[in-house]
Order: C-alpha cells, then structure tokens, then sequence
C-alpha cells in the first residue's frame, strides 16, 4: 500500500524519450538526489490525456530548474509512445521520458491500475500523480477518475511546497501557500490562533 511517507516502490522499465528519440530502462533509483514527479495516465491517443502532457511539455523547464524530473506512464508500449510522439503535435513537445508499463507492473505498484473486468477502462491506469522526493519518499499523491484533467499549476505549487518544507524544517505551508507567502511554525504558540 502506498503510503505517505514510505518509500515509493522501484521499477525498472523502457522509456521513450521524445527529445532524442531513443528508448531506454530507467530506474525510480536512477533519479536519487531529484524530485521525481510521476504522472500516471490512462491510455496514448485519447482525449484529455494530451492535454495534460501537453501542459506539462510547457512547464517541464520550470520543474527541472526546481531539481525534479516528469515522468510520465501508461500501460502502452514504448512504440506506440513514439507512435504518438511522432504523429502529434501537442506530443510531439514532450522531451521527459515516457514510461512504458505494459506489464502494468508499475501500474499494479502504484495502485492506479482498472482492475474491474466490469469497467470498459479495465487494465488501463486512473489519473493518478505521486510527488517523490530525493530520498525516494512519498511525499504526496493523487487520484483522478479519468475524465478529470488534473492541474500543472496545482503540482508546480506542490512540488514548491514540499521543496520549502524540506528544505526549512519546522516551517509548514498553509492553504494556497505559493513561495514568497508566510508559512507557519507549529508549536504551542499557535494554539488558540488559528
């Protein structure tokens, strides 16, 4: 069970790198020292899915210069993350690697995957995002059902959160804390105040 605070399970798989067009096994440990942002996504060639990598493609500078690497996954294979890569536009942008989780292994690790043989989704993964740190830590998650486009604002001001909260121990981030913004120190003092 994923849980906040344990340690995020491994995986070993290809990836497909649009920015080189090449494929090749990465490791969650291959990003020790980063955050590492997985986006877990249901299916290539759909509807809101390229919406959201699309979005990410134009924010990927941002969370890169924050120390932290996108990985995106779904249970297609690597070729046809280049097939998508090479017959979309909004795709074709991406240049983080896109995990390919056939095996729906990773999927299964991280509790996204549609296991309900009732469901017309079944086997492919929820919407699902989880925030790692450079320990490999879980330091948030979460679900979407799949016709809910999730926001790269929202994760850019989570990744800033958790970076600020780690890196200024025993200061934490209230409600739409964005950086720059006060933060709180619990303790006694508080009690009453808020």
């Amino acid at each position: 069970m994923i849980k906040i605070n344990g340690k995020a399970p491994e995986f070993s798989s290809d990836a497909y790198f649009g920015g080189s067009d090449e494929v090749r096994k990465i490791n969650l440990s291959d990003y020790r020292g980063k955050w590492v942002i997985l986006f877990f996504y249901p299916a290539d060639f759909t509807f809101v899915c390229p919406t959201e990598l699309g979005k990410l493609a134009d924010s990927y500078e941002k969370f890169k210069s924050l120390n932290a690497e996108v990985i995106s996954v779904s249970t297609d294979t690597k070729f046809v993350h280049k097939a998508w890569h090479d017959h979309s536009d909004t795709i074709r942008k991406i240049t983080f690697p896109m995990l390919a989780d056939p095996t729906r292994r990773v999927c299964s690790d991280y509790e996204t995957l549609i296991t309900d043989d009732g469901d017309p989704d079944s086997g492919l993964s929820l919407r699902a995002t989880f925030l790692i740190d450079p320990e490999g830590v879980v330091k948030a998650f979460e679900f979407h059902n799949n016709d809910i486009g999730r926001s790269t604002a929202e994760l850019l001001r989570k990744l800033q959160a958790a970076k600020f909260a780690e890196e200024n121990g025993g200061e934490v981030c209230p409600m739409d804390w964005t950086p720059g913004a006060d933060t709180l120190k619990p303790g006694l003092d508080l009690v009453g105040k808020i």
